[in-house]
């Protein structure tokens, strides 16, 4: 697929990884469409891009169909929305709340979900290109789906869904000329991130065995965008962690 000149769209597209992700395809030429809850990040940064900007909650139907509309001719979804939290299974007060575990799921899985299902659809009705592709569709997932540490059970067990979600939605889709490919970052610069001391940030980057870092979100995006121009990425998912197992704390 060509960027230039596609219509794209972005979830979580106000800040971090999202943010970077449609940096570079602005850069790359893609009209893109910012789909976020932060209604003053969104419009600042689409303002800055020449982009388009609707508030969003994945989790919502008609929010997302709506962020879906507005993308016009849309031929690349990138899904960044996300939360995270942190809790053991039993702690010293008793078992984990239910209620910020249904949320999380709810958000990054139930809201990955819904973009994926309603931008395919926008993008079933478009005309293929010349390899009959019809768009392509990104999820991000992230190292914690396979080495989840204490006290992530409800993250993990989030983005493990959107990575058991890749092939299945793959192989639906694939009549339809649409790609589905997941991203699983390790650990990124994002502002899940940013409130941590400096030494605690330069520690967590020590812990990856090259580069011995955290990871940058251009290089998400640059990911994300390669993935859209090569044909061939459909049904995987892909680390990019440098390397990176997490221990168990």
């Amino acid at each position: 697929m060509q960027l230039d000149r596609i219509g794209a769209l972005v979830a979580g597209g106000a800040s971090g990884l999202g943010e970077a992700t449609a940096r570079e395809l602005t850069a790359r030429g893609a009209r893109v469409t910012l789909a976020d809850l932060n209604e003053e990040r969104g419009a600042a940064l689409a303002s800055e891009l020449d982009a388009a900007f609707v508030k969003t909650d994945v989790t919502e139907e008609e929010q997302v169909q709506a962020a879906v509309e507005a993308a016009g001719g849309l031929r690349l979804a990138v899904s960044c929305a996300g939360i995270g939290w942190a809790e053991r299974t039993v702690g010293r007060e008793g078992p984990a709340a239910l209620q910020p575990f249904e949320t999380v799921v709810r958000v990054n899985l139930i809201g990955t979900f819904n973009v994926l299902r309603l931008a395919a659809a926008a993008m079933a009705a478009g005309e293929p290109d010349a390899e009959g592709e019809r768009g392509a569709i990104v999820m991000t997932a992230s190292i914690a789906a396979y080495d989840g540490q204490i006290g992530q059970t409800a993250y993990s067990a989030s983005k493990g869904g959107v990575v058991g979600l890749t092939l299945p939605a793959a192989r639906d889709l694939a009549r339809l000329g649409i790609r589905v490919c997941t991203i699983a970052p390790g650990l990124f610069d994002t502002p899940l991130l940013a409130g941590l001391p400096e030494d605690a940030r330069r520690a967590l980057g020590e812990q990856i065995p090259f580069p011995s870092r955290l990871g940058r979100p251009d290089e998400y995006a640059r990911l994300a965008c390669h993935i859209a121009e090569n044909a061939m990425l459909n049904g995987e998912v892909l680390r990019l962690d440098g390397a990176l197992r997490m221990p168990p704390r």
